[in-house]
């Protein structure tokens, strides 16, 4: 009958969200179909209000300040089947069919760009930023499947093989997310996007944003079903020992707990106590006690007195030597500016010797070395950087800087400024 009960009651509860986001979108219904053709939401003709509530309700997707409100993948997919627009109508078969169609809207886009067709590729890079996030927004429906699955069927589990069971089915889902996430290949998306800004951005940057909070609600996920079968072993267990005492009492009716206070040998486990400490106070109405009251009260008066004067001494001798520390730092600040403007200077004299269009470029580094500074390189180069970018405009096209760079690691696509060199050519301000 509990079952029973309990089974009405969450039916019940996804009768009524479901009829209330329908009647959300049959409310919403001109604002919806002008999104799917658009491709976004006019924030400007709907109330804040209501915005709010179609995100909550997952009606609409943003997934940060920065980007446009768009329809969730499941409710473009649900307009396509409904009005047969089968150029926006997919059949979900899988992460690598979608891998696909991101490669050949990139050719198509591609190509589109070679033939001077700007139509053509504000379509296709709509279809890449469409095939991307339905590609992502497909592991955050599974993520939040596995959330609502965790929350609602998991917890009303009642026995230890439906919960391992349960468990299983759990962990299967997350494994086949992380095959699915595997299957992305960023270097290949890195090569795909070369040269455009808005590729770079929207197959690089964001989409990787986007699969590492995946990979964090994941691990998340995890954590979670760990903790669940970890608590429901400890309710299981104590239920267990209430079960066994309630046998043990139904076969000895008779049976009564003695008292532990009478007998003369107290389990340990019992004879635990916790000292208990006498409290004290003052009793300033009893005149008797004032003559050995007053010296202890100006003894603390003094103590106070004194600890307040060294604690001022103190606070003044830190704030000379913050200060004395802050001027040290300030007139080394200065000397670093001075040297890396001298370097800029050699660079132009440098130049001058060498007839302007045979000077060689002059590294950073060889600069700090033959000069015997003592700045540490990378605060060396930081420096240079930073002189060269707080330059004028005009001042700056009269210098030519080379980087020299190298990437962190062959797993990572980071790349490290190793070296610095600048050539003076006084040709370019004409």
């Amino acid at each position: 009958m509990a079952g029973q009960e309990r089974e009405s009651q969450l039916l019940s509860s996804l009768f009524e969200v479901g009829a209330e986001r329908l009647k959300l979108i049959g409310d919403h219904a001109k604002l919806l179909m002008q999104g799917y053709l658009r491709g976004s939401i006019d924030v400007a003709a709907v109330s804040e209000r209501s915005l709010k509530r179609l995100i909550a309700a997952r009606i609409l997707y943003q997934p940060d300040a920065s980007t446009e409100v768009k329809l969730r993948h499941p409710v473009t997919q649900l307009v396509a089947a409904l009005v047969t627009d089968e150029s926006r109508r997919q059949i979900d078969a899988g992460v690598a069919d979608k891998l696909v169609a991101i490669r050949g809207y990139v050719e198509g886009m591609r190509e589109a760009q070679r033939m001077g067709d700007g139509v053509r590729v504000d379509s296709q890079m709509l279809r890449i930023e469409e095939a991307v996030y339905d590609l992502t927004s497909q592991f955050e429906e599974a993520i939040f499947s596995l959330w609502h699955r965790l929350n609602s069927n998991f917890g009303f589990v009642s026995n230890l093989s439906d919960k391992i069971r349960e468990n299983g089915r759990a962990q299967q889902q997350i494994k086949r997310l992380i095959e699915g996430l595997s299957l992305i290949d960023f270097d290949e998306f890195i090569e795909l996007a070369e040269g455009h800004p808005g590729l770079r951005k929207l197959l690089v940057s964001r989409l990787q944003q986007q699969i590492n909070t995946h990979h964090g609600s994941l691990l998340e996920v995890q954590k979670r079903l760990v903790e669940l079968m970890t608590r429901f072993r400890e309710q299981q267990e104590r239920s267990l020992l209430v079960v066994n005492m309630a046998g043990f009492l139904r076969e000895h009716p008779s049976f009564a707990i003695g008292d532990y206070s009478y007998r003369t040998q107290v389990p340990r486990l019992v004879n635990h106590a916790a000292p208990v400490l006498a409290s004290a106070g003052v009793a300033l109405d009893k005149r008797e006690q004032q003559p050995a009251l007053v010296p202890l009260i100006h003894s603390l008066y003094k103590e106070l007195a004194l600890k307040a004067k060294v604690d001022t001494a103190s606070s003044n001798s830190n704030s000379i030597e913050v200060n004395a520390k802050q001027q040290a730092v300030e007139a080394r600040q200065q000397q670093l500016k001075e040297d890396a403007m001298q370097y800029f200077i050699a660079v132009c004299e440098r130049a001058q010797d060498t007839q302007a269009h045979d000077a060689e470029p002059l590294s950073a580094l060889d600069y700090l070395q033959q000069q015997q500074l003592s700045w540490p390189p990378e605060v060396w180069l930081f420096q240079v950087l930073g002189e060269y970018n707080g330059l004028p405009r005009h001042e700056q096209q009269l210098f030519q800087l080379y980087r020299q760079e190298q990437p962190a690691s062959r797993f990572n696509h980071l790349y490290l400024i190793a070296d610095i060199a600048v050539r003076y050519q006084p040709h370019a301000a004409a």
